[in-house]
């Protein structure tokens, strides 16, 4: 039709060029199709790709993903855990794609998108206790208007919870005195170097923790004012506490109550739960030199899965290196990087 009614323009003085603009075509286009004659030459059967899941498949990923154990947690937290049990199903796009389709890929949580933020000076950490992070942040009590306050303390190389305690006040001698049972809990020497990062609140900068930093030797680092997302490690931190299914929906009725939860959650975060950050290994499992040998067992899960199923991968597998170095706010400029051996 095409070729029929460029000829008829054409015979009525139109140019080919113009006539092949009208219907969307170049001149080789038309060219082309005069050689070919017209005959369609396009494909007409469609491919069953080699790699597509079996309904029986997918069904078993869906019973998965809704199960007692897994209801509440994305793909990204269920492919982990089923890999640390020697068990390859699909691969994490596949949970979603799976998820998509059957209308269930719904956001198993309460937080909004994270945002991009500015950050201040680098520091650098390869091992545990090397640098911290600390801040407070505010526990809802039956009281309206009045709050307990969280102080938590955390190692950004492992993100496991080196130190906590719920007080109904802030004060920078309660932060000294949490700082100082923290230290001695992980058996720091008096001579170790270490880094602690926090915001500017009045409890960080006070006299008495600054004194109580100076004495045990530990360098501070402070995010810029007014800026609270230049502490990212403890803000992502309170985002999982104040997000998790288990946090209660009414206000503590007591100090003691606040207390005996966040000794629950504690437990749980730092035991249990699979961090993203971390490739989904537990913090105690980071803080303890353990990850290595679990990420190269599920290397191998994986390496085994597609000698199995060449037909499912494309190129190279999940990367499930260990990640030898976490930074606290990267940016540009050279971090500052403690040789601890120089150091001592």
């Amino acid at each position: 039709m095409a070729i029929g009614s460029i000829r008829e323009a054409m015979n009525k003085g139109s140019r080919q060029k113009q006539a092949c603009e009208v219907i969307g075509i170049s001149a080789r286009t038309l060219q082309n199709w005069r050689i070919a004659g017209y005959n369609d030459g396009r494909q007409q059967v469609k491919k069953v790709p080699a790699n597509k899941l079996s309904q029986q498949e997918r069904d078993a990923i869906l019973d998965i993903c809704n199960s007692r154990e897994f209801k509440n947690h994305a793909p990204k937290q269920i492919v982990p855990v089923l890999a640390d049990r020697g068990v390859f199903m699909a691969s994490e796009s596949s949970f979603y794609r799976i998820l998509r389709g059957a209308n269930q890929l719904k956001h198993r949580g309460r937080a909004k998108s994270p945002a991009t933020t500015n950050k201040p000076r680098t520091y650098t950490a390869d091992s545990p206790n090397q640098v911290w992070s600390w801040d407070i942040t505010y526990l809802a009590r039956n009281i309206k208007g009045t709050f307990f306050y969280l102080y938590l303390f955390m190692d950004i190389y492992s993100r496991k919870i080196v130190g906590w305690e719920v007080y109904e006040n802030e004060s920078s001698e309660q932060a000294a005195d949490i700082l100082r049972k923290t230290r001695l809990s992980e058996g720091l020497p008096i001579n170790h170097k270490l880094v602690l990062h926090s915001d500017n609140g009045s409890p960080m900068k006070g006299a008495s923790m600054l004194a109580t930093m100076q004495k045990l030797g530990i360098m501070p680092s402070f995010s810029r004012p007014s800026v609270s997302n230049d502490n990212p490690f403890s803000e992502s931190l309170f985002k999982t506490l104040k997000y998790t299914p288990s946090y209660p929906s009414k206000p503590f009725e007591s100090i003691d109550e606040a207390r005996k939860w966040v000794a629950i959650f504690t437990k749980w975060y730092n035991h249990c739960h699979h961090h993203s950050g971390l490739k989904f290994v537990t913090p105690v499992q980071r803080h303890n030199g353990d990850d290595v040998i679990i990420l190269k067992r599920r290397k191998e899960v994986y390496e085994k899965a597609k000698m199995q199923y060449p037909e499912r991968w494309a190129g190279k597998t999940r990367n499930w290196d260990h990640e030898p170095v976490v930074m606290l706010n990267p940016v540009n400029e050279q971090p500052l990087h403690f040789d601890m051996k120089k150091a001592a």
